[in-house]
């Protein structure tokens, strides 16, 4: 009889275990949905709309290198915004140094180039960017809308609007707030 109210005792502990992790299971599943919901169900590769990638809130990403990197990146940035070109180039110059596989670094000097119009230099910084970026990843997403805005900008820029007008189409689609102008500026990706 003893044993018996044992065993009673340890099956009802480990059903209500059971209970509580199917629970905690479905409020994370609805949660889960939730969230796709209110942020814009977005597809495999897509960031919801009005998403777009700010360098500075993924800052501490990483390992220590990676983060070492991302924080020039932003003092490049920072130069920009403070009009020191040359400054910017020498924080990404040392960001790749640290970590030449921080695809942050690559996104930057894109958008550096682009805004200098050297169109060479910006395409192949953008598709640096995008061989280095996981598709599955978390910083794709918000990656998206720059890496359609940065390219078709500097397609505008060399004068081919019939290919740039659809990626700064779909660019501000994604993200209007950055890309309602058609540019990205060092302040609106820091």
């Amino acid at each position: 009889m003893v044993a018996e109210a044992s065993v009673n005792r340890v099956t009802r502990a480990a059903r209500a275990r059971a209970s509580s992790a199917l629970l905690v299971c479905v409020c994370v599943a609805l949660l889960g949905a939730e969230l796709a919901l209110v942020g814009g169900c977005a597809g495999p590769g897509r960031a919801p709309r009005g998403a777009a990638l700010r360098i500075s809130d993924v800052e501490r990403m990483g390992d220590a290198r990676t983060q070492a990197s991302t924080g020039l990146v932003v003092e490049g940035l920072d130069a920009e915004i403070a009009s020191a070109p040359q400054r910017a180039l020498s924080r990404y110059a040392s960001a790749i140094r640290m970590d030449p596989n921080n695809p942050l670094v690559y996104l930057a000097l894109a958008r550096y180039y682009a805004d200098v119009a050297d169109s060479e230099r910006a395409l192949e910084n953008l598709d640096r960017t995008r061989s280095l970026l996981d598709p599955e990843g978390d910083l794709y997403a918000g990656a998206v809308p720059h890496l359609l805005g940065l390219r078709g900008w500097v397609f505008e820029e060399s004068g081919d609007s019939a290919a740039a007008d659809p990626l700064l189409d779909e660019a501000r689609q994604l993200a209007p707030a950055v890309w309602a102008d058609g540019r990205l500026d060092a302040n609106e990706l820091r």
